[in-house]
């Protein structure tokens, strides 16, 4: 078993580092790709285990899905319709995003229920809701979903919720169905503009991505393409908050902060100071914050629910009380439990977390649980005394390729090493 083992506490974090490819837009990307017969190149990725898991997929349908560098290459020119087994659905919860490529190709589809952490529930109804408003007649048989898409066709969707997953999964389905889908109250997320583009990369004719209102005009082909995804805003987040809690000077090359301001505004209000220009971000810190009032997350442009557990953390520190309401996921506090036997002082009820703040935390052997909350409990064992061993290592890779090579090579006392 791995763990990550952070010893001492670390006196700042210091350099230059550049985030490859978002997960949560490569993902769907890669899904997409069994819509096409021609190549597609994916570009400043990194072997994530939940990108590697989706690969596997592909490969499994008779597809081709392989690193060369920092790129993934895929072909489904050869792709065929079979039944995706649970061994494979089971691992990432993002493998619900082969329904919608592959109806679009085959007119069928039968997948087993997706795994993923376990954050709370995240039911996929609004994907089969939208799924159905297209033609799909699907039934659910032993843990399986069996879509029959004969029928599809364009259709209007009014999602309950602007669902990433679901506003992905329809734009999908839609790209090559005869007439014109129109998706209402969906998902804003950049990671939604990066998948519109693309698909019109391919040749397809997505507009409204990054507002509520998505059109999508079917076309009859979609041809191969060179992409570069944007950068992980959620890793970019991680960092900052790292550096912010450590204290130090760390910049962000050639990141945008277009895609991060509810993030570097929870930053600049810990007492971060964050430059931003055409050439990346840069935070400097002393590592003395003061508490945030409030902070609730919700859909973007909001504050994502993916950066909480790295800014709780990072305010267990703070100089007074943070209220952090969780308005997205109802296990997503799970981790401060862990954070509490290092010291912190967090009281949890229901969706809301009150976090104060304490002069000093201690290493611990910890348990990550979940993604987000894993990479916390690191941030967390950063500023700790003593020896921090975060194990659960295997969630954190689902994310963060290497993250103590990073951190190491920003000034951390950090390690990967078997338990």
């Amino acid at each position: 078993m791995d763990c990550i083992k952070i010893s001492g506490k670390t006196s700042h974090i210091e350099g230059k580092i550049k985030i490859s490819s978002a997960k949560n837009s490569v993902l769907p990307i890669l899904a997409c790709s069994i819509m096409t017969r021609e190549e597609i190149v994916i570009e400043n990725c990194k072997p994530l285990s939940d990108t590697l898991a989706m690969m596997n997929i592909i490969n499994k349908l008779g597809g081709s899905a392989k690193f060369e560098g920092d790129n993934i290459v895929v072909n489904c020119s050869n792709v065929n319709f079979v039944e995706i087994e649970p061994e494979f659905t089971t691992q990432i919860r993002s493998s619900i995003f082969i329904l919608g490529p592959i109806l679009a190709r085959f007119k069928q589809a039968v997948v087993s229920y997706p795994g993923g952490c376990e954050i709370g529930l995240r039911p996929i109804d609004l994907h089969l809701y939208g799924l159905k408003r297209m033609g799909v007649v699907i039934s659910e048989e032993n843990g399986r979903i069996i879509c029959d898409g004969t029928k599809m066709q364009a259709g209007e969707i009014t999602l309950d919720f602007p669902s990433v997953g679901a506003t992905e999964n329809c734009m999908m389905a839609g790209a090559l169905c005869c007439g014109t889908t129109v998706i209402r109250n969906c998902a804003r997320e950049p990671e939604i503009v990066d998948l519109a583009n693309f698909i019109n990369a391919l040749g397809g004719k997505i507009y409204g991505a990054g507002c509520d209102t998505i059109v999508i005009h079917g076309v009859d082909y979609l041809g191969g393409t060179v992409y570069r995804p944007l950068p992980d805003r959620i890793v970019a987040g991680t960092y900052l908050a790292a550096c912010a809690m450590v204290g130090g000077d760390l910049f962000l090359d050639g990141f945008s902060p277009e895609t991060i301001f509810a993030i570097l505004d929870k930053l600049t209000q810990s007492g971060a100071i964050i430059e931003k220009n055409n050439n990346g971000i840069r935070l400097r810190s002393s590592g003395k914050l003061n508490a945030i009032h409030k902070i609730e997350t919700q859909p973007y442009p909001g504050f994502p629910t993916d950066m909480q557990p790295q800014i709780l953390a990072m305010l267990t520190r703070a100089n007074g009380c943070t209220v952090i309401i969780e308005n997205l996921f109802e296990n997503r506090f799970k981790y401060t439990a862990w954070l509490n036997r290092m010291g912190a002082q967090i009281t949890v009820k229901d969706r809301v977390a009150v976090v104060k703040g304490v002069k000093n935390l201690h290493g611990a052997t910890v348990l990550a649980q979940d993604l987000r909350g894993g990479a916390a409990l690191v941030l967390a064992g950063l500023v700790a005394k003593g020896e921090t061993e975060v194990l659960g290592v295997e969630h954190i890779d689902r994310g963060y390729y290497k993250i103590e090579e990073d951190l190491s090579a920003l000034g951390a006392n950090i390690k990967r090493m078997k338990f």
